[in-house]
């Protein structure tokens, strides 16, 4: 078979494998337990992470109900026919969070930030942050 005929992911089964990849990191799932509720392989799982696999209606609902997450999680965002996301699907700057939750340390903030249990102390954490990102931002290098 011809290397170049090789069939290349749909943009939209890379967009929703990579919306399952944010979820299951946000709530700190591994591959292998998201793969094991659904009676699949992790390498599954890795595949419609990748997109190289599509998720089928019947499975991306249990991943959804897995995941405790509306099925439409993961199409927010999702790119048009023109590659460009589709208007009205996502908010300015919903890529750049994405990327920022699948980075070591948006994953490691956002599993710490949620077990802080008090809302007071969750906002104390924000202002810091806030406060940090500003005085950055504010005194030049």
């Amino acid at each position: 078979m011809n290397k170049n005929n090789k069939k290349k992911p749909n943009p939209i089964d890379i967009h929703v494998g990579s919306r399952i990849r944010l979820r299951r990191n946000m709530l700190g799932v591994s591959q292998e337990k998201l793969g094991d509720s659904l009676g699949i392989t992790f390498q599954q799982i890795q595949k419609y992470e990748k997109g190289t696999n599509r998720v089928g209606a019947s499975r991306l609902q249990a991943i959804a109900s897995i995941l405790n997450a509306p099925v439409s999680f993961f199409f927010e965002g999702a790119p048009g026919e023109d590659g460009t996301p589709a208007p009205g699907m996502a908010e300015d700057g919903t890529a750049y969070v994405a990327d920022f939750l699948n980075s070591s340390e948006g994953i490691q903030l956002n599993r710490a930030f949620v077990k802080i249990a008090d809302p007071k102390v969750r906002r104390k954490v924000l202002d810091l942050v806030k406060a940090l990102a500003a005085d950055t931002a504010a005194s030049p290098e």
